[in-house]
């Protein structure tokens, strides 16, 4: 048995070369330990899209999240219809005090407010909203499609 103390933040060369494989023992931990579905959203199925009308993604999934915010809302909160439209939607979770900027330092998304979307099967099952600042990740909201509630999907963004 070898161990290795790998420096994750900011990521080392050794951290970057292993990752896959260390993603895959972890995955594997995950579905053998705590009985999660291999279906169960992966790195490759999470987007980080900027909150940002100009942002082609952000724009071409908009609808997508609205229709998921407000299915989220109604199920799980109880809210009314007319209390979780688009335009409740945008107020709540698009429109952000914070400025996009791009650090030289700073991480390669740039820092501000983000939908980190999660998908599975080309659909939109859950979106993250968080804010990116310079010494924090700020959890704003997560809504999920309660039908993959089993997937847990509110602890898995949180350790993500």
């Amino acid at each position: 048995l070898k161990v290795r103390l790998v420096r994750s933040s900011p990521p080392s060369s050794q951290f970057k070369a292993t990752f896959q494989e260390s993603y895959q023992v972890y995955k594997r931990y995950q579905m053998v330990i705590h009985k999660d579905p291999p279906d169960k959203p992966t790195i490759n199925q999470v987007r980080l899209v900027p909150v940002s009308f100009e942002d082609p993604q952000f724009k071409s999934s908009f609808n997508q999240s609205a229709t998921l915010f407000a299915k989220y809302q109604m199920s799980v909160h109880k809210d009314s219809p007319s209390d979780c439209g688009e335009n409740e939607f945008t107020r709540f979770l698009c429109d952000s005090p914070l400025e996009a900027e791009h650090g030289p330092n700073g991480p390669e998304c740039g820092y501000g407010s983000f939908h980190q979307q999660y998908w599975l099967d080309g659909k939109i099952i859950a979106v993250g909203v968080i804010d990116i600042l310079p010494y924090c990740v700020s959890s704003v909201y997560l809504y999920y499609d309660p039908d993959f509630s089993f997937l847990s999907l509110g602890v898995y963004s949180a350790l993500r």
